[in-house]
């Protein structure tokens, strides 16, 4: 014991955190798909859900490979129970020959080798959205167990995965007049922190493949046990991007027919569909090789360019707009829904994820092609040209009414004093912008509270008043006009629609918090709404969130108590099952009625709380459920919602399981009857309108 004490005094102490020594030993390397499991996000961006169904766009991605390739006219994809998804296609068939380099099969190598592929160059496929040679070895990796059948050359060929690694030689196991390649997986529950695919997440994506690729059919079934009547579905669009904009632009009143060109420029295809409607939010969803490029890139600087230019020498020759300066992009884009399609080799992504496009020669074979063919369509519609450039001298011209309140805008941002928004905005200390959390609370009363709760150093608080501008239905100058919209802009900074500059904003995190009831998720719709549309970048770059306070209280115990929280209404059925003793249950029916250390303890304490991060995993599908559910049209509106917002038996459930406890255990706060069901109602219709 005395030796071991004074060899350990004799030897340096590390700092706390830190290791002792660094040298060759601590080098690790990763060998094959290990890296994969290690560090999962690097490959497909989470572990989360958007990670989850990336897993089988990869694999569908394939199967569109074969399609653009000439070779492939359908792609089927299933969803068993277990959640155990089967890709199908009828293209060429992985090669199941032996790899001349590592003398095992060819099927065997893109299943099991990083970066092993044909798509490196342009021999087996001209175009391709795979590029990396890892999205088949990934899904592998990242499975409990993946099996693949190969029909090829008159022969049915089968191999089985676990975890990566084979279990099974590539064998023949018959002769078939099929051709194709199935794909069969479950992802890994040790890797993914849930496990359930989201059918309409995968139906979203393959009808926008589908759009994307005229004629090809691609069919989608749910087989799991629960699985809803009628969930399978066959997509098959002979219009392709014009049917992809007319759907886009459901619910709208429209400005004249889609125009639509496709063209070849140097071997990159471009392909491209847009019409105008009455709203005035601008919708450019940009794809190359059929992969959403949601971020932008070249391709898309490229058309803008193309459109404000041939759009202003149109407008000045037809004697519509006189003034010096130019009519600007933004005011020649307002009410454009446009669908960019680009097919071309050696594409340049940003990461395997693939959201930004990098190519310069993307951006001049753009230029090319959409000012060649928008000329055309001016010349040949100059009736229609003049509807679409009478509706952009309107916008300059509101624009223009507008300057004013920008004005405000820039001076609310700079000034010091910032008088409109003393009193209103309760400040936090820090310096540091990334640090800084901002929260938009519904209501005074609630605000009163928060500010009493907060950490003063790294959290802000803004309370609104009422309900605010539904945006999407309105000009920049009504949306600058309205007061409660005002004082976002300004708290924020950075400035609003074009102008914003999210390196300019004064909070890293900018978060909702709204009550858990019907018209706080009609608040939370409606913030949305206006970061989508005038402060993008912060919903893109992963800043907006939504607080989740809690729907219930749970006291146990009479003389001892203790109090559990409860977010959902089957939270509170397990926290009343386990409950022993007396149990009271009170229901928060808005923010105003949670003490500060309630709402502390619950909503605002980074190290208990939950916050929900706003993602666009979709950027056509987030574009159309913004301009449905937050337009003019109420048809569409309720149609959407009756679909997609369950209503049902299952919400009476809640009372009957209050009314219980109540009687066993004496709920003196508990809702009965009618009241009850009204707030089990209102609680299920909320958190679906949240989702």
């Amino acid at each position: 014991m005395t030796s071991s004490t004074s060899s350990a005094s004799s030897a340096p102490k590390a700092a706390p955190g830190l290791v002792r020594e660094y040298s060759a030993s601590d080098i690790k390397i990763l060998e094959g798909l290990e890296a994969v499991r290690k560090r999962p996000g690097m490959y497909i961006g989470s572990t989360g859900p958007r990670g989850l169904h990336h897993l089988v766009y990869e694999i569908v991605d394939n199967c569109i490979d074969e399609a653009l390739a000439g070779h492939a006219t359908s792609v089927d994809v299933r969803i068993d129970t277990g959640n155990v998804v089967t890709v199908v296609d009828d293209g060429r068939g992985v090669p199941v020959d032996i790899h001349p380099q590592l003398g095992i099969p060819a099927a065997t190598v893109v299943f099991t080798k990083l970066h092993a592929g044909a798509k490196f160059d342009s021999d087996t496929y001209k175009v391709s959205g795979g590029l990396h040679g890892v999205g088949a070895s990934v899904v592998n990796a990242l499975s409990t167990y993946l099996e693949i059948e190969i029909w090829r050359g008159g022969r049915a060929y089968k191999q089985r995965f676990e975890r990566g690694t084979p279990v099974t030689e590539l064998i023949e196991v018959s002769g078939t007049r099929k051709r194709g390649t199935l794909v069969r997986f479950t992802p890994d529950p040790t890797i993914f922190s849930a496990t359930t695919f989201n059918y309409d997440t995968l139906v979203s994506r393959l009808r926008e493949l589908a759009f994307l690729n005229a004629g090809l059919k691609i069919s989608i079934t749910d087989r799991r046990d629960g699985a809803p009547e009628g969930s399978s579905v066959d997509f098959k669009f002979d219009g392709g991007l014009r049917q992809f904009v007319a759907y886009l632009n459901e619910g709208r009143e429209t400005v004249g027919p889609p125009v639509w060109f496709k063209d070849t420029v140097d071997g990159i295809e471009v392909e491209c569909c847009f019409q105008y409607h009455t709203d005035y939010s601008e919708s450019v969803s940009s794809f190359v090789n059929c992969i959403s490029t949601v971020e932008g890139g070249t391709h898309e600087t490229g058309f803008r360019a193309a459109h404000t230019r041939l759009m202003n020498e149109y407008v000045r020759r037809l004697g519509l707009w006189k003034k010096k300066d130019n009519l600007t992009g933004e005011d020649l884009r307002e009410g454009m829904t446009c669908v960019l399609s680009l097919r071309m080799t050696d594409t340049e992504f940003e990461g395997q994820t693939k959201t930004k496009l990098g190519n310069p020669e993307a951006r001049a074979a753009v230029e090319g092609v959409v000012g060649k063919h928008l000329e055309r369509f001016l010349e040949e519609n100059p009736d229609h040209a003049k509807e679409i450039l009478d509706k952009a001298c309107k916008a300059a011209a509101a624009r223009a009414a507008a300057r004013e309140a920008r004005e405000a805008v820039r001076q609310g941002k700079t000034s010091a004093g910032r008088t409109s928004l003393n009193g209103k905005l309760t400040r936090c200390a820090s310096r540091d912008p990334m640090a800084r959390e901002l929260f938009l609370v519904e209501g005074d009363s609630a605000g009163g509270s928060a500010k009493q709760a907060r950490d003063r150093n790294t959290q802000a608080i803004l309370p609104l008043r009422g309900k605010p501008l539904n945006t999407e239905r309105a000009a920049l100058a009504k949306v600058l006009a309205n007061k409660e919209i005002m004082s976002i802009i300004q708290a924020i900074g950075g400035g609003v629609g074009s102008e914003f500059n999210i390196a300019e904003s004064q909070y890293g995190r900018v978060i909702i918090l709204s009550d858990a009831d019907d018209d706080g998720a009609h608040i939370r719709c409606l913030l949305l709404t206006f970061f989508y549309r005038f402060m993008k970048d912060l919903v893109t770059q992963g800043r907006v969130f939504i607080a989740q306070p809690p729907l219930y209280k749970v006291t146990v115990g009479q003389k001892k108590q203790e109090s559990r929280y409860a977010w959902t209404n089957e939270e509170l059925q397990q926290a009343l099952k386990g409950a022993r003793g007396k149990v009271e249950v009170t229901r928060f029916k808005g923010l105003g009625e949670m003490t500060a250390p309630q709402l502390w303890e619950t909503t605002l304490n980074p190290e208990t709380r939950t916050l929900v991060k706003v993602e666009i995993d979709d950027a056509s599908a987030a574009e159309r459920a913004v301009s449905i559910l937050m337009g003019d049209v109420a048809e569409t509106r309720r149609d959407w919602i009756t679909e997609n917002v369950p209503f049902g038996p299952e919400n009476e459930a809640l009372p009957d399981v209050i009314a219980q406890k109540s009687k066993t255990r004496g709920v003196p706060n508990a809702p009965t009857g009618r009241a009850a069901e009204r707030d089990a109602r209102n609680t299920t219709t909320s958190e679906g309108l949240s989702e």
